[in-house]
């Protein structure tokens, strides 16, 4: 019951303060999976959360989307997603590269654990670095795609790449959200297709730990949090609660390299 409420939560909060800061739903959803479960497990179930969430917003404004940039985003984006997608079900394969010991706790840190934990940290700085400020013209959206892609099918980070270049494309503030949010579905479908055909084994987790509950209460709660929360946010300074967000995501990120989680 407690992983529900922690996993509602977070994603009724996230959810909301996607359409106004930097931060992803998936960023931040997936250290409280990867409490419950393997690390390849949490990336795969932050994605349904994640997709299914981008559906709702998909009705709620991607008519507005821009077609030409977002196809130019999504093209390399889906075979840069594949290629991340197949190199996490290859990392969480592999076997610990060190192990160690904590007050009598077997601890082991795990290459798929130490990569994510690495570019969870990586991302945490990215959030908060002013990347509108880089000089990305319109002519990088290609590249952006491939490397939105590419992290978004290994770990599920694709929020702050894409937002970067698409930012940058021209595009009006209803057309740049309804491009975001398609070109986010386009990757998230990608991704999903790729971890249902390589994790499919670990499906009876879904039945016996849970997992399926929170799926649902994720799902049900990251619906409200993106409807009302242009209503109950709109007011609200982001700054504050941007720095605490990217403090905990170092201090998950360094648990996952460290193997404590």
């Amino acid at each position: 019951m407690l992983e529900i409420i922690l996993v509602s939560f977070v994603s009724l909060l996230v959810a909301g303060l996607t359409f106004f800061s930097g931060f992803g739903l998936g960023t931040l959803l997936l250290p409280v999976f990867a409490l419950f479960f393997p690390v390849e497990i949490a990336v795969a179930a932050t994605a349904i959360v994640h997709f299914a969430n981008n559906i709702f917003k998909l009705v709620l404004v991607g008519k507005k989307a821009d077609r030409d940039v977002a196809l130019r985003f999504i093209v390399p984006a889906i075979i840069a997603a594949f290629a991340g997608a197949w190199l996490l079900s290859l990392f969480s394969e592999l076997q610990p590269v060190y192990s160690y010991s904590i007050y009598e706790k077997q601890l082991s840190i795990y290459p798929v654990k130490l990569i994510i934990g690495i570019l969870m940290i990586i991302f945490a700085i990215v959030e908060i670095l002013p990347l509108s400020n880089l000089v990305i013209t319109k002519n990088y959206i290609p590249l952006g795609g491939l490397l939105s892609g590419f992290f978004g099918g290994l770990s599920g980070h694709q929020g702050a790449l894409r937002t970067a270049f698409l930012m940058r494309s021209g595009l009006g503030k209803e057309a740049l959200i309804g491009t975001m949010v398609v070109c986010g579905f386009a990757v998230d479908a990608v991704r999903l297709l790729v971890y249902g055909s390589m994790f499919s084994g670990e499906i009876s987790l879904m039945q016996h730990s849970g997992l399926l509950g929170m799926l649902i209460s994720g799902c049900i709660f990251a619906f409200i949090g993106s409807y009302f929360g242009k209503y109950l946010f709109d007011k609200v300074t982001f700054k504050s609660v941007r720095i605490v967000i990217t403090v905990m995501l170092l201090l998950f990120g360094l648990a996952f390299g460290i193997g404590i989680i």
